[in-house]
This record gives C-alpha cells, sequence and structure tokens, in this order.
C-alpha cells in the first residue's frame, strides 16, 4: 500500500525547512536529529554525512519517525511513521534543483557552499512515511 501525502500537508512538507528524524539506537533509546529534507516521489529526502550515528541506527532498525515543529501552543503538530533506507540511486545534493533552491540561503548562512555541502554530506536517505498522525492550527 503506498503512502499518499494528504493535501492539506502540501504546504508544510514544501515550505517548512527543519525537520526532526528520530531514530532508534542500539540499547532502544530513541535519537532525534534535526534535517534538511524534500518530499520527492512520495518520500523525504535527506542528506547525512557518512558518520552519521543516525546511519548507523537506520541500518540495525529502518523504522524512523519525521516530525515537524509544532505551534505555540504546541496544538499543532504533524508526526510521519516512515521507513528509512540509504538511497544509493539518488543524485549528489548539488545535483537536486529542488533541495538548492530550497536551502540556497541556509547553505551560505552556515558557511558553506553548495559543492562543500555536497562533499561533506554525501549519503543520500529515503525516509518513506507508513502513516502520518497530525493536527493543524485551527484558523
Amino acid at each position: 500500500m503506498n503512502f499518499v501525502l494528504p493535501a492539506e500537508l502540501e504546504p508544510i512538507v514544501r515550505d517548512e525547512h527543519i525537520a526532526w528524524l528520530t531514530t532508534v539506537r542500539a540499547d532502544g533509546m530513541p535519537l532525534p536529529t534535526p534535517v534538511w529534507f524534500i518530499w520527492q516521489d512520495g518520500a523525504f529526502v535527506i542528506y547525512s554525512q557518512s558518520q552519521a550515528l543516525k546511519l548507523h541506527n537506520i541500518r540495525h532498525n529502518p523504522n524512523v519517525a519525521l516530525h515537524f515543529n509544532t505551534d505555540a501552543s504546541g496544538e499543532a503538530f504533524v508526526v510521519f511513521q516512515a521507513t528509512a533506507q540509504m538511497a544509493s540511486d539518488a543524485p549528489a545534493s548539488l545535483d537536486v534543483p529542488a533541495y538548492q533552491a530550497k536551502y540556497r540561503d541556509h547553505i551560505s548562512m552556515i558557511g558553506y557552499t553548495p559543492e562543500r555541502l555536497a562533499g561533506e554530506f554525501s549519503v543520500a536517505l529515503r525516509v518513506t512515511p507508513v502513516r502520518v498522525r497530525y493536527q493543524l492550527a485551527h484558523s
């Protein structure tokens, strides 16, 4: 069964810049990590440093959660339950126009160039949602 992103979540997935990827360490302790991402072909694509603990965790347990910051009251939330895998077929972030457009200002803000970022964050992850829990702010 393929996951279908609810239409009301499309702006969040498109416009948010930071999500929290939670992996599970070998001792069972959850490890949340802030990540940059794009939504592409029914999955989140995240680039990681090759020695990151999250990659080790995913190799041992591909079940993850990806969640977005809540509103000030804590009433609005979006949490994806997903599976993660290394995506050796994914292009480098430098070759993904949507990723470059989304993070252009962020890349320079942290003192990187797109080339340096692609070199250091060289492992692509594909995080495929299985289900989502969410409540959006009431307007």
